[in-house]
């Protein structure tokens, strides 16, 4: 194919393999070289955490079905999955070094239908480590396996974590061009942050939308796993493949998805879309943030969308997480490899005290906090602040803007409005609209209610039509030869 490998997308990716310019074994060759280029050498981005050492294999036999006229979504395309997720024989290990040798010998349920869809697993992705709730002195993107995951826009100049976490690797890989699509997890702004820091479309997906089974946990009643691209085309691709029903997550019965979101794309839907949004939630007045998001508003405005100023009400502390973090981690070690020396959350906490600069740089807060609560989930406490959550952020919250206002979806910048929504276990998606005079990008984030992911598509593919500028890292430029 002709123009940049680095930056192509699945439909470019595949028209190529059409026209026998490209195969997917020669994109991982030439992806692979990039990784190594940058990743440990050069501006040492440190995003992608280990690369699999099955893909060349992998993507010769995605090439051999491809001949065979085998068209599948994804097919002979190399995505990359954040080191929480569980996939074959390559550990997975939250960024901890308790966890470095986590090899489960599993697919999670997401990475069997990223092969049914025919996807090549390029490598893990870094993360801030335990999904960033370890401690709250670290900087966004660090792990003490895989280090500090530099931001591609400013490997050199841009503090330690404004990368965004805790899908940090996965955001940093995508916009320097090391896979077209990854996939990140969120428990609250973990997909967001990342996917609008590095100019990038993130979606985080209705709680329940994607399997959690084999992923490691933070929250139960947060997580979820999602994509992250360099378009909402190819955002609806992954996404696509990666929903559905798991009968081992009760969750994932709760609502309807579908396999093709591309179907939903739609640049004119914005005509008639009624829009709120509360400037609490879109950037420091007279910042240059500020004005991206400003500007954005006025192209919805100027396409026939309505924008309304609303009030969106705080979310609660986030004390469920403590609960859930204490509840899901025990039972995760519990069931580890025999290998892995922690079997529970106060045998992780013992066992990083004993290499404090090796294994806890910046302490374990979090964690310690997280130890000292129940794991009975029908702990009087916990229930009282689930439901107080659920009640807040549904009803109270997101559930009561919209109707009040007869919105079909809540605007913010970057991940700034999403707590609620988190909470809530509601959708989202990223958009960038451009960069400040930095080079720090900037992402118009649209929130639905549950299972509005179509409608959350359709947004997006409009507004990356009309008000969209994704921002290309001088790094991931192809130079001429």
């Amino acid at each position: 194919m002709t123009g940049n490998q680095k930056e192509a997308s699945i439909e470019e990716i595949h028209r190529a393999m059409e026209e026998g310019t490209l195969t997917s074994a020669g994109l991982v060759e030439t992806l692979t070289a990039w990784i190594e280029e940058i990743n440990e050498a050069g501006p040492e981005l440190r995003a992608v955490r280990m690369l699999n050492p099955d893909a060349a294999d992998e993507a010769r036999a995605r090439d051999e079905e491809w001949q065979n006229g085998v068209r599948r979504p994804l097919q002979g395309i190399p995505v990359l999955l954040k080191d929480n997720i569980e996939a074959g024989t390559m550990p997975t290990t939250a960024g901890a070094e308790a966890l470095r040798g986590n090899v489960t010998g599993r697919d999670a349920f997401l990475v069997k239908q990223l092969r049914e869809a025919g996807a090549v697993i390029l490598g893990k992705t870094n993360l801030s480590e335990w999904a960033f709730f370890m401690t709250d002195g670290a900087p966004s993107g660090y792990s003490t396996v895989g280090g500090q995951v530099k931001h591609p826009h400013g490997p050199e100049t841009f503090e330690a974590g404004s990368v965004g976490g805790s899908s940090s690797g996965s955001g940093a890989a995508v916009s320097a061009g090391m896979a077209p699509i990854a996939v990140g997890t969120e428990t609250s702004g973990s997909i967001l942050s990342p996917a609008s820091a590095n100019s990038l479309v993130g979606l985080k997906p209705t709680v329940g939308a994607v399997s959690r089974n084999g992923i490691i946990p933070l929250a139960e009643s947060q997580d979820t796993a999602g994509p992250m691209a360099r378009t909402v085309r190819d955002a609806a691709l992954l996404f696509g493949a990666i929903t559905g029903e798991d009968e081992s997550d009760e969750i994932t019965k709760k609502g309807e998805t579908s396999k093709d979101y591309t179907s939903y794309l739609d640049t004119e839907s914005l005509t008639g879309a009624i829009f709120g949004i509360d400037w609490d939630y879109a950037g420091k007045e007279g910042s240059e943030e500020r004005r991206l998001i400003e500007e954005a508003v006025s192209t919805l405005r100027r396409r026939g969308a309505v924008v309304r100023n609303v009030t969106i009400p705080k979310a609660e502390p986030p004390h469920v997480l403590f609960y859930e973090m204490k509840r899901g981690t025990d039972a995760y070690l519990s069931a580890s490899p025999a290998e892995i020396p922690v079997r529970s959350l106060d045998e992780l906490l013992a066992f990083n005290r004993e290499d404090p600069e090796g294994r806890m740089r910046f302490g374990q807060t979090l964690l310690e906090q997280a130890a000292e609560k129940s794991s009975d989930p029908d702990d009087a406490e916990y229930v009282a602040f689930r439901e107080t959550d659920v009640r807040t952020s549904r009803e109270e919250g997101v559930d009561a803007v919209m109707a009040e206002h007869a919105l079909d979806g809540m605007l913010s910048v970057n991940n700034h409005g999403a707590a609620l929504p988190a909470k809530a276990g509601y959708p989202s998606i990223t958009i960038p609209v451009g960069a400040q005079e930095n080079g720090m990008p900037v992402g118009l984030t649209i929130t639905a209610r549950a299972w509005e992911e179509p409608r959350l598509v359709a947004f997006g593919s409009a507004v990356e039509a009309h008000a969209g500028h994704r921002v290309v890292p001088a790094l991931a430029v192809e130079q001429p030869n």
